[in-house]
């Protein structure tokens, strides 16, 4: 039942475009038939069955789709490079689905200054709820329209760029990546 769930999961996310793996765990195992199990997935097996899913039913257009994500995250890294940014989550890691927001994430001196220098640049956001606080939770999240692709841009502290988060549901370090190294992804090499 476990490897079914995580299966479904991952068709789930690549399909229709749900980001959050405790949500497309529990949608699976609903659609199983098994709503009340304890015996979910981790989000290591779905991520893992996600990749499968994508090899096999989505491979060209699933490369077409993280090519132009981070051809665009490379725009809004280089627009926003005085504030530090990062890139982070699916369109990093390779895993971006169908309707995958870039995540980036800014280290500016003050959040202010940056949401001020995207008013300047006539580039419109919403800023978002914190759902999460603690040392490693961002300042604000905005919300911005690229290049009819949404972007995520959590802002933090410029003193939690030496920090490395970790992901609260299994413990592993949160990768992000500098402008170079995504430009390095785009041309195909990986330092």
């Amino acid at each position: 039942m476990r490897k079914n769930i995580a299966a479904l999961a991952a068709r789930l996310m690549a399909e229709d475009g749900i980001a959050d793996y405790g949500l497309a765990k529990r949608k699976a195992a609903r659609q199983l038939g098994a709503p009340d199990t304890e015996a979910l997935p981790t989000n290591s097996e779905v991520e893992a069955e996600l990749r499968t899913y994508q090899a096999l039913y989505q491979g060209d257009e699933q490369r077409a789709r993280l090519q132009q994500l981070r051809k665009k995250a490379v725009e809004a890294m280089r627009l926003l490079a005085a504030f530090n940014p990062y890139l982070s989550g699916p369109v990093l890691d390779g895993t971006a689905g169908r309707y995958a927001e870039i995540e980036l994430e800014a280290f500016p001196d003050s959040a202010k200054e940056l949401e001020i220098s995207l008013l300047n640049r006539g580039i419109p956001f919403e800023q978002n709820n914190v759902r999460r606080t603690g040392f490693d939770a961002p300042e604000c999240v905005l919300t911005l329209e690229w290049d009819q692709t949404f972007i995520r841009l959590s802002v933090y502290p410029p003193d939690a760029e030496r920090t490395q988060r970790r992901d609260p549901h299994n413990g592993r370090t949160l990768e992000r990546a500098r402008l170079a190294t995504v430009e390095a992804l785009l041309t195909g090499y990986q330092p």
